[in-house]
């Protein structure tokens, strides 16, 4: 509520609005000869469009009161000619400015993409998929209304109106004076209109955003939804959010069904008392019949601008305040520092971490003091109680958050001096959660990488022991697998994302639980495919399955942040401490 009454207390368009408005205007620099094409045909179209009443006032005088059968002919084909160019020059002005809009907002829409996959996982993890959605569709659309219905055409629009009154007083001041009565009550109107459906924009917008983000979330989770029967629920919740939207249709709507009748009987009025003036002068002998009608076009062109300024001045600051909302998306500095200048072809993969501190947030520390080394070619099975900090260990080491002390390094060198780039594509990664994309198996596991071909796939396939199910789908590796993979198993998901960690052949491999939502029979299967995956490779795993990292040749155990003990699975189990005790409940609880 308080934005909306700052909203009515800010008037059209402040200094910060212009600013939005002059920056967004940079982005048609690409396209300055369209811009100017368009201003030209701007100016003809509001010179033109008032000329047709001017010559209709003529004909109706010199030609058709006075019999002139040959000058009316002549009159008429020069307003076809007018007519003519007119509309062509109105075609090609709203094609114009159309082109202009689509094309800033492709390479907008292109740049708040490129942004937003440079940006820090922290950004994503407070920032609802369902907002950057509206912004990167709904309020870049907004802003190509700007280029078609806002600054171009209110410009248009003003120099038609200026250009009409001018041909209004060479026609006659009399009428032009008694028409224009009616002006500061159009004008007041306007301003009321105005108002107040911006203020029903603003909420319009807002709650878009929601429906948007509450729409992405619940039909991302609807296996959750179904699962705890809380399909009511999450119903009542949407039709509430919808029911906000609705009425702030329903408002928007009642501005614009008030405002124009209004506006409707206001131009009335003022064709009437034209009328009424113009006949009184034909009475008096100093009028012409050919000026009321003339007036009664003049009128028309007149108003019709008038009446749709308030809406188009709107949509001006609706795409100011959807330019302010990507703006700050484009403004957003949450971006890894990529300082970096060495780009190898390949790493030997010794990783080392020297008294590493980690925080998300302030002084809140992840990572306490964590020390360890992993030799090239060697594997470091990190295991611990949930919240102890497995994750964020593999999360700094890609470099996805930057740490407050201490130095990771890869073949003795800080992980900051490396390209950030080329580094991470060495890294190769197994989550537990595989998130898969609508399209073929094939394109899953390349990435639509033009290096990487079919055959290499398939090897990768054959050696993980993937390639049998994949042939036994239909279209094999041209299978759809639709969103997320819903149509495979996990088990399956989870073996398609390790031939795509392989196919890049990394140096360094890291599976954060890559078992953990597996049955014990697929466990089987994709410890062979891990086995394949880690020979001759660093390598870092992250299991909750105690009984799948006894091979490790080193394991860190780690406690709230804190490493509590390393070393070999029988030497940790040796000294009957904190991994012997993890391993014994585990166990005993199976």
């Amino acid at each position: 509520m308080s934005t909306e009454k700052e909203n009515k207390r800010k008037p059209l368009f402040s200094g910060t609005d212009y600013a939005i408005f002059r920056r967004l205007m940079s982005y048609a620099g690409p396209f300055r000869k369209q811009f100017i094409i368009s201003t030209v045909l701007a100016i003809v179209l509001s010179v033109l469009t008032p000329l047709r009443p001017y010559l209709v006032g003529i004909t109706v005088d010199d030609y058709i009161l006075t019999n002139d059968f040959n000058g009316l002919l002549l009159l008429t084909a020069i307003s076809f000619i007018v007519l003519i160019g007119e509309s062509i020059t109105k075609y090609y002005f709203l094609y114009i400015t159309n082109w202009l809009g689509q094309h800033v907002v492709k390479n907008l829409r292109v740049r708040v993409f490129e942004h937003l996959i440079g940006l820090r996982l922290s950004y994503f993890n407070r920032t609802p998929v369902g907002i950057n959605t509206t912004r990167t569709i709904n309020d870049l659309e907004t802003i190509n209304s700007v280029f078609t219905e806002g600054a171009i055409q209110i410009i248009a629009d003003l120099l038609t109106i200026i250009f009409v009154i001018t041909f209004m007083f060479i026609t006659s001041w009399q009428l032009t004076l008694i028409s224009l009565i009616s002006l500061p009550l159009i004008l007041y109107a306007t301003y009321v209109f105005k108002e107040g459906i911006k203020s029903t924009f603003q909420e319009v917008r807002t709650a878009v955003a929601r429906l948007n983000s509450f729409l992405q979330e619940r039909i991302s989770g609807m296996k959750i939804v179904q699962i705890f029967n809380a399909e009511e629920q999450e119903f009542k919740r949407f039709d509430a959010i919808n029911a906000d939207h609705r009425k702030a249709q329903i408002r928007s709507v009642w501005y614009y069904s008030i405002f124009f009748p209004v506006m409707e009987m206001i131009i009335a009025l003022a064709t009437a008392m034209m009328v009424w003036l113009g006949g009184r002068l034909i009475f008096n002998g100093v009028g012409e019949l050919g000026d009321i009608t003339a007036f009664i076009l003049y009128l028309n062109i007149l108003f019709r601008p008038l009446r749709m300024l308030a809406d188009k001045f709107n949509t001006l600051q609706m795409g100011v305040v959807s330019s302010d909302r990507i703006f700050k998306i484009l403004d957003t500095h949450e971006i890894i520092a990529d300082t970096g200048t060495l780009q190898p072809e390949r790493l030997t993969g010794k990783i080392t971490f020297d008294r590493v501190w980690l925080a998300y947030q302030d002084e809140q520390w992840v990572l306490r003091d964590v020390s360890f080394e992993v030799p090239a070619g060697q594997s470091l099975a990190i295991v611990g109680a949930t919240g102890a900090g497995k994750t964020s260990i593999i999360n700094i080491l890609n470099r996805f958050y930057d740490i407050q002390a201490g130095i990771i390094s890869i073949d003795n060198i800080p992980v900051q001096q490396y390209a950030l780039h080329p580094m991470r594509g060495r890294i190769g990664m197994v989550l537990q959660d595989v998130f898969l994309f609508s399209g073929s198996i094939y394109e899953n596991i390349s990435l639509r990488d033009p290096a990487i071909t079919r055959e290499q796939v398939i090897e990768a396939a054959k050696m993980l022991g993937a390639h049998e199910f994949i042939m036994r789908l239909p279209g094999n590796y041209d299978y759809n697998v639709m969103e997320r993979g819903a149509t495979l198993s996990l088990g399956q998901r989870q073996l398609i994302s390790f031939v795509r960690a392989l196919v890049f052949d990394p140096d360094i491999l890291i599976l954060d639980e890559a078992t953990s939502s597996v049955d014990m029979e697929t466990e089987q299967v994709i410890q062979y495919a891990i086995e394949n995956l880690i020979s001759h490779r660093t390598s870092i795993i992250i299991a909750h399955r105690l009984s799948t990292i006894r091979k490790a040749n080193q394991i860190l155990v780690l406690d709230k942040g804190e490493v509590v003990e390393a070393g070999t699975h029988d030497a940790l189990m040796a000294n009957e401490a904190y991994y012997h005790n993890l391993h014994t409940r585990q166990f005993e609880s199976v």
